[in-house]
């Protein structure tokens, strides 16, 4: 049944204001990274909670049991390893975990096509698995791009739930297929030419054979290195870097694997700030 017009005005005007919102997030983040005591900043920072807090509310309908709302109240909360509440957690960081409500905002936004709207029933129930469009567009091989966003929900999906050793697997998992997508796009004999040689790695090494053939690390060294993203990887905790060594053969946890929430949180984190990177238009 195609969509009500007014629906649909409703639903394109609610995605260009938490685009507007996004945006405002991601320049927070910047600031914040390079002077997280600034006043102006967290200023800033506190006024654009209150506006993702007012559009959440519309968008939940007024329900506080709502899942985006929950998720929106669960952004502040810093939790211990068995789970509980203890303290609010650092202003960058929450601001990341609200720019991650916001996506799944538009993920559900963008997936309707019926109902009655935002804020209500239809819109209260609808899942919030609906693939965004779009999210992986700037990857140049087409047939990796529906892997990559339900690997993506998936990632956002293990975090909520508290699994977070398959959240840092996953995500570094994408991390990785994109860095190489643009490796491979680019070329060996681009990269060679380049102002960072391919051969050149971080350990001083030689990469030799196929990108494919080269360790996580490796790849994410001469990607940068060749201008392809920026330092965002140098966050990457020890156990992100290592990930491949702590999977089973059957892609699940190997018996050393010990993740962090932490460690889960900081590797999805690393992985937007590399997807700008790739598509600074995004």
């Amino acid at each position: 049944m195609p969509m009500d017009e007014n629906l649909r005005t409703q639903i394109e005007t609610y995605l260009s204001h938490l685009d507007g919102l996004m945006r405002r997030g991601r320049e927070l983040c910047d600031t914040l990274a390079t002077d997280p005591s600034n006043p102006s900043a967290i200023a800033a920072t506190r006024a654009w909670q209150e506006d993702c807090g007012v559009t959440v509310n519309q968008l939940s309908g007024g329900s506080k049991a709502h899942w985006l709302a929950r998720s929106f109240s669960e952004a502040f909360l810093l939790r211990s390893a068995t789970g509980h509440a203890v303290e609010g957690a650092a202003p960058a960081e929450i601001v990341q975990r609200l720019l991650g409500v916001l996506e799944q905002a538009v993920a559900t936004l963008s997936g309707m096509d019926g109902g009655k709207g935002p804020g209500f029933t239809a819109y209260s129930s609808a899942s919030s698995e609906a693939p965004p469009p779009r999210r992986f567009e700037f990857v140049h091989n087409p047939e990796l791009r529906p892997v990559l966003e339900r690997a993506y929900i998936d990632s956002r999906r293990a975090l909520g739930e508290g699994n977070y050793d398959l959240a840092l697997r996953t995500s570094c998992g994408i991390l990785e297929a994109i860095v190489t997508d643009a490796l491979e796009h680019k070329g060996l004999s681009a990269l060679a030419a380049s102002r960072a040689p391919a051969a050149q790695l971080a350990e001083g090494k030689i990469a030799e054979g196929k990108i494919a053939d080269w360790s996580f690390e490796t790849r994410l060294a001469v990607a940068e290195r060749a201008g392809l993203i920026r330092s965002g990887c140098a966050r990457l905790p020890a156990v992100a870097r290592t990930y491949r060594d702590y999977t089973d053969a059957g892609g699940g946890p190997g018996p050393k694997s010990t993740v962090s929430e932490r460690d889960a949180r900081v590797a999805g984190q690393v992985l937007h700030v590399v997807m700008r990177d790739l598509d600074p238009g995004r």
